[in-house]
């Protein structure tokens, strides 16, 4: 598994950034039962980076706390039978399978900690694991969506052992 972290914005969290994102994302993928070496690309960035990323992409004209571009066309989420069809999906000399990247908001991270009276690392965590969810195809669309993907988010993050304590 190869994650790329890049830090477009400096993060003053008191935990080891790489170590939090290789624990939620290899947590996902064992969660998930993905059956292939992956891999993963997450920035960090300012307020008005991800703003400007959100309209430039989404056509939204607001900040966020995460972005996902998928790289793989899912007709349904963690349908894993597709995969072997679609060769450019994966790294011609790795051969892992290229999931996508996730762009995160530093200062939504630290705000929405605060707001929702958690950790920071729990909310850097629990935005890495959404987000992960979509690069595996889930969705929040509709309310059974929502519902799915709140719950699998819940079951990963108890299953890696990041609680709301942490």
């Amino acid at each position: 598994m190869t994650i790329d972290i890049v830090e477009e914005v400096s993060s003053s969290f008191d935990f080891n950034i790489e170590e939090i994102a290789t624990k939620v994302i290899k947590g996902v993928l064992e969660y998930e039962k993905f059956p292939y070496e992956a891999y993963v690309s997450l920035t960090l960035v300012s307020e008005e980076d991800i703003h400007e990323i959100n309209l430039e992409q989404r056509q939204i004209d607001r900040s966020t706390d995460v972005l996902s571009f998928p790289m793989i066309p899912w007709n349904e989420p963690v349908n894993y039978d597709e995969l072997d069809k679609l060769s450019d999906v994966f790294h011609p000399e790795t051969k892992e399978a290229m999931l996508g990247d996730i762009v995160l908001c530093v200062p939504k991270v630290i705000s929405q900690a605060i707001e929702f009276g958690h950790s920071e690392k729990r909310e850097y965590a629990f935005l890495i694991a959404h987000s992960m969810l979509h690069l595996l195809g889930y969705d929040h669309e509709d309310e059974d969506e929502r519902v799915q993907m709140e719950k699998r988010q819940k079951e990963i993050l108890e299953y890696i052992g990041i609680t709301r304590e942490d």
